[in-house]
């Protein structure tokens, strides 16, 4: 993490290390007061911007296990939460972990709840935080947090209560199987100004654990103490294994080599402050103790990393994407320009096989407009075949007609001066005969078709209505083709108000053998 920094809050002080390059810096310490907030916020306002990781070690810290139903899901959540707040009412800062099930009976859930419950002690410097828009990453405790510490000891006993020298005091924390199950911090000296006797601590400690059946009677604690040598000097006489209690002991030095910590930095060395700063400056974990809307800052400088960080993929990609058209651009010329080469000298081998050859009979532009002339033909040369569909279609819709002659024609519009392209027909005697317009042959434009249709209605020709209607439904069909003109040359019966209507309609005029009511229409089609 660039720019960022690690505070350790005690009762009494608070400690601010810078944290760059996976080391900690020189700490500066500031009194837990008011002087000492405003001291603070005048040096981290000249800091370099960065998030800030809090570690808090108090006595106003509280344990708790208890046991809960066992419930997975959204409602497990909600179980977990409902009875953390049950159990710590005054105060925000407040953490819950299941650590297992219990072996028998219902198998319930067991899980440590833990709790800042001097909210007051820590609140000052939150708000500092807040009031210089410091991203605050989260709130840690040095309890929950000597686990890792546990952890890259090495240290696997069943039955493990780890002493740490840090300071606010003598952290006393007990874990099983690994587990943080139960601490307590007391003062490294006593009123008097004497070191407090730790084996004393640690009976005190064991009978605590024996009273709360964390251990059974008879079972061994191995106790593991953590300080620097000067002081193990002076504690390993006192520590005498027993019959219940087994020392161990290991010296700052040797755990931060065994950790694969960095030299810390003096006064830290001393203290097991800057094993655990540093294990949460390189892990990071996610907050331990709730913020709510003190995260807030945090969140937006994640948000605004992640904007940065998408930026630059952006610019990098744009960058990349124009490198590349750029090299497509610079080999698409090259490539260009070799072709314009080899074209030039296929222009001139191409003149030189010209100039040895013998006259042609005519010229290639002439010749290229005699295939284009041939291709404009096939493609708008008049055709019945449109027509015929359109008609055909027509018929479909209405199968009472049966159609007795056709009379297809085109019908080209006036013949200019001067056309623009004619053919000669001759004739069988060997004479030539008019030339044939090119209008004609559809050039330039497609020309007009016309068709004179000749048919019958396969109606009884008693039922003038049904005629009428079969004709008028045969006539609207065609008038629907586009670009069609329908005219009615003779209709199958005369309607008109001044003509007697007698008789039956098509009614043979030999032998009494009936027909059917004739038509003759006129379509004209522009294509």
């Amino acid at each position: 993490m660039l720019h960022s920094h690690l505070l350790y809050l005690s009762s009494e002080h608070v400690w601010a290390y810078p944290w760059h390059q996976g080391r900690l810096g020189d700490a500066v310490r500031f009194g837990n007061d008011r002087a000492g907030v405003d001291a603070f916020m005048d040096y981290l306002d000249a800091q370099p911007y960065g998030p800030v990781y809090l570690l808090v070690d108090l006595i106003e810290e509280d344990f708790q296990r208890i046991t809960l139903p066992h419930v997975t899901g959204r409602s497990g959540r909600r179980l977990l939460a409902r009875r953390l707040l049950q159990q710590y009412r005054e105060t925000p800062y407040r953490y819950v972990q299941v650590q297992g099930r219990e072996a028998g009976g219902r198998q319930d859930d067991i899980a440590l709840l833990s709790a800042l419950t001097n909210p007051l002690l820590v609140q000052p410097w939150i708000e500092a935080l807040e009031l210089l828009r410091t991203p605050l990453a989260g709130l840690y405790s040095s309890t929950l947090m000597s686990s890792s510490l546990v952890r890259k000891l090495g240290l696997a006993n069943q039955r493990l209560l780890l002493v740490t020298q840090q300071s606010a005091g003598l952290r006393q924390s007990y874990f099983l199987d690994g587990q943080l199950k139960f601490s307590r911090l007391t003062l490294a000296v006593d009123r008097d100004g004497a070191p407090v006797d730790v084996a004393r601590e640690t009976a005190k400690t064991q009978q605590f654990l024996t009273s709360t059946r964390l251990i059974g009677r008879g079972e061994v604690l191995h106790t593991v103490i953590v300080a620097p040598d000067t002081t193990l000097d002076r504690l390993e006489p006192q520590c005498q294994d027993g019959p219940e209690t087994a020392y161990h002991f290991i010296d700052m030095e040797n755990a931060a080599r065994r950790t694969g910590l960095p030299q810390t930095p003096a006064p830290a060395a001393e203290l097991a402050d800057a094993l655990l700063l540093t294990l949460l400056g390189r892990e990071r974990p996610a907050s331990q103790y709730s913020l709510g809307e003190a995260r807030r800052y945090f969140q937006l400088w994640r948000a605004r990393l992640a904007l940065f960080g998408a930026s630059a993929v952006l610019a990098a990609g744009t960058l990349a994407w124009l490198g590349i058209n750029v090299w497509r651009y610079v080999d698409a010329t090259s490539a260009i320009s070799a072709m314009y080469a080899e074209g030039k000298q296929y222009d001139q081998r191409y003149r030189a096989a010209l100039s040895a050859m013998t006259p042609a009979i005519d010229k290639t532009t002439n010749m290229k407009a005699a295939v284009t002339v041939a291709q404009l033909l096939v493609r708008q040369g008049p055709q019945p075949l449109p027509l015929m569909s359109q008609l055909s279609t027509a018929l479909d819709r209405v199968p009472q007609i049966r159609l007795l002659q056709l009379d297809w024609k085109i019908t080209p519009p006036a013949t200019p001066a001067e056309p623009v392209a004619a053919g000669f027909m001759a004739s069988t005697s060997g004479t030539v005969m008019e030339p044939i317009s090119s209008l004609m042959l559809g050039l330039p434009a497609k020309v007009p078709q016309a068709l004179r249709l000749e048919a019958e209605i396969m109606v009884p020709p008693e039922n003038y209505r049904e005629v009428v209607d079969s004709m008028n439904a045969f006539t609207q069909e065609l008038a629907r083709q586009p670009r069609m003109t329908v005219e009615i040359v003779q209709q199958p019966v005369d309607t008109r108000s001044s003509v007697k209507l007698s008789g039956k309609a098509g009614a043979g005029a030999t032998g009494g053998v009936e027909t059917k009511a004739r038509f003759i229409l006129n379509l004209i089609w522009q294509p």
